[in-house]
């Protein structure tokens, strides 16, 4: 195995860990799914001038909100949910 693809390994189970963190101990589970939608949102919103963590806090209250029948993307999703995407602002502490 590469060293790249281990970092890659690495930084997916770390992200997972961090969205479970992040769900507020409520019982959710994490899919390899959820984890792809996380990572596309953090990317999507990582000009958007908030830290890191904060982006991710956001972007896992947004993917926690969706249904598993949901298939736009977070990014796509939030432009239809204006209500969710405040929630998640104030949860995450996006100023």
């Amino acid at each position: 195995m590469s060293n790249f693809a281990a970092r890659s390994i690495l930084k997916g189970l770390l992200l997972s860990s961090l969205s479970v963190i992040l769900a507020g101990g409520s019982a959710v589970a994490v899919t390899t799914d959820d984890v792809k939608w996380i990572n596309q949102c953090v990317k999507d919103n990582s000009d958007q001038g908030a830290k890191r963590l904060v982006v991710l806090k956001y972007c896992t209250c947004m993917n926690n909100k969706m249904t598993d029948e949901d298939t736009q993307s977070v990014t796509e999703w939030e432009k239809t949910h204006p209500e969710e995407q405040k929630a998640c602002e104030e949860e995450a502490g996006w100023e």
